[in-house]
């Protein structure tokens, strides 16, 4: 009898430790510069946005970076870093990188989602996935077969988790809502959708893919969500400062306003975890910040930015953030080990309760986050 009860004690704490809800949501992009400093002075003082500066100054400024950070994510800095855990400011030594050696954005989604980067992986283009996402193999799994759903500003995401096999439900690019029992507003938002162009044509602006991601989870509740933001890298890309600072501060808001939803639905109140990351950094400097590419990829992919025979210095930078009940309350982690990109799967499996083995053995080990 003594060994049944520590039997039931042992299982009883497996699940005290193992929320059964888990939001995966990447900004992609995103410097780390940016979220531990806030704005950069010296792409801010360029000249073409002399007269956009004194606005962004006064909505983002402060006589410190830690004030600066925090005017741009609030709810980053008030709420998970109090609560939860942040990796990635190399200002203190807390140093996360890619393991990919690509440095841009469907070789780290698939790191990020398979837990290993994939030398065959050397571009953009929307080829099926050949390896299997942690999206797909949890849905392959009971506790949450037809309970993962995601969400992408991108039009490469059914291609990078691999719909056609993985049949998943994702909504991505310039896509509709088509699940059953549409709400009124799931019609209007693919209405708006048409009537409102894109800056780009191949990313939509996040407003529509959180917009959808919110009402799926009204109507579907979702075990496992992600949600892929993409106005930040895009207008990077443009060389587009400004904008991509309110970037960064709409996906703080858009994560706030996700999290607040979640804490009014009782499937999901202080029962799910949170993880955000992106799929790659950018350059340090004036100079580079709105490009990202690694030597390899110049010679290929990117070829395009030659005149950087070395890479982009900076691009294979990321970060990390999480809170959750089973969490760990670190906060602004400095110092350590270098983490990498290829731990957020077992970390995102750890954080469901689920042993990353099982999934697979060649992935990169859990960051040390999660509870025991």
């Amino acid at each position: 009898m003594r060994y049944m009860w520590v039997i039931l004690l042992t299982l009883f704490t497996v699940k005290l430790y193992a929320a059964d809800n888990i939001v995966i949501v990447s900004i992609d992009g995103l410097r780390w510069q940016e979220v531990f400093r806030g704005y950069q002075d010296d792409v801010l003082n360029l000249e073409q946005f002399n007269k956009q500066k004194e606005p962004l100054v006064n909505q983002f400024g402060g006589e410190t970076k830690q004030l600066k950070r925090a005017k741009l994510m609030p709810f980053l800095w008030q709420e998970i870093a109090t609560k939860g855990v942040l990796l990635g400011n190399r200002d203190i030594n807390s140093n996360m990188s890619l393991t990919n050696d690509m440095w841009f954005s469907y070789p780290g989604y698939n790191e990020l989602l398979t837990g290993k980067a994939d030398p065959k992986i050397n571009s953009n283009q929307a080829n099926p996935n050949p390896n299997v996402t942690i999206l797909e193999w949890l849905d392959q799994q009971a506790t949450f077969s037809g309970k993962v759903a995601a969400f992408g500003s991108w039009d490469v995401f059914p291609a990078i988790i691999n719909r056609q096999r993985s049949q998943l439900p994702i909504n991505a690019g310039f896509e509709s809502a088509n699940w059953a029992n549409l709400s009124e507003k799931s019609k209007w938002l693919n209405q708006l959708q048409k009537q409102i162009p894109s800056p780009w044509h191949n990313v939509r602006l996040d407003a529509f893919t959180s917009g959808f991601a919110f009402e799926y989870i009204d109507a579907h509740l979702p075990k496992v969500i992600y949600l892929a933001l993409g106005e930040t890298d895009d207008y990077a890309h443009q060389g587009n400062y400004p904008e991509y600072l309110k970037g960064a501060r709409r996906s703080d808001q858009i994560i706030e306003s996700l999290w607040l939803k979640l804490q009014q639905i009782s499937q999901y109140k202080n029962n799910t975890n949170l993880i955000i990351t992106v799929d790659h950094g950018r350059g340090e400097n004036a100079q580079t910040w709105q490009h990202h590419a690694s030597p390899k990829a110049i010679k290929g992919y990117l070829k395009g930015l030659n005149k950087h025979p070395d890479g982009i210095v900076g691009a294979d930078q990321v970060w990390f953030a999480a809170m959750g009940p089973d969490v760990k309350k670190m906060g602004e982690v400095s110092g350590g080990e270098t983490y990498q990109l290829n731990q957020i799967a077992a970390t995102a499996l750890q954080l469901v309760g689920m042993k990353y083995q099982s999934y697979a053995k060649d992935i990169g080990l859990p960051l040390p986050v999660v509870k025991r």
